[in-house]
């Protein structure tokens, strides 16, 4: 198709039921279904003549964690043929696990095990879902919202057991306290607080 409109008419005529909502916001086609459709919605997009989307660029979620159905995932694929993108997007609960991508397209591999690893959704199927950007003891996952800043172990070397050591993170509140004055109006304000405490 060599244009979004026909593009998307297309896609509707063909998946009816199996597309909640289609629109073309900046260039590109969004696309929102259920989860239990992935794989037949991927299959026809990579498979038929008109649409010819064979390359899968990212797989992402975002974290709604106040929402029942807490996460969003988000595959964008691409269309060489037409240079034209597809976003296709489904909401899942916080322990669901969803299908792979892998015997579709084999680079999925790579970033559904980033997908469990950042969020600790679980792919169906999977040949070696681990962890791929933490540590294999890292507990927790990193770009859920309800994750502390800090995470909750540290890690350092250690020069008397010469390895590598994990700690609790211990937050010191003995340096917390944030002038927030401008620098633009000088030392001012300093000058007063000393005249208050003497």
């Amino acid at each position: 198709m060599k244009n979004l409109i026909d593009l998307e008419k297309k896609i509707n005529s063909e998946l009816t039921t199996k597309i909640n909502d289609s629109k073309i916001s900046h260039n590109q086609l969004y696309l929102k279904i259920d989860q239990e459709d992935l794989l037949d919605v991927v299959t026809f997009l990579k498979t038929n003549s008109d649409t010819k989307f064979r390359q899968l660029i990212d797989i992402t979620a975002v974290d709604y964690p106040e929402n029942p159905q807490r996460f969003k995932m988000i595959y964008l694929f691409l269309s060489h043929k037409f240079n034209q993108r597809i976003i296709l997007s489904y909401l899942i609960s916080e322990n669901k696990i969803i299908p792979s991508l892998i015997k579709i397209f084999p680079a999925a591999n790579w970033m559904e095990r980033e997908v469990f690893d950042m969020y600790g959704i679980k792919f169906k199927d999977h040949p070696d879902l681990r962890r791929i950007l933490t540590d294999y003891q890292f507990e927790g996952f990193p770009l859920r919202k309800d994750f502390p800043l800090t995470g909750h172990n540290e890690v350092r070397y250690s020069e008397e057991e010469k390895k590598v050591i994990y700690e609790p993170v211990k937050l010191e509140q003995n340096y917390r306290n944030f002038d927030y004055e401008s620098p633009w109006e000088g030392t001012k304000y300093i000058k007063e607080q000393i005249k208050k405490d003497e």
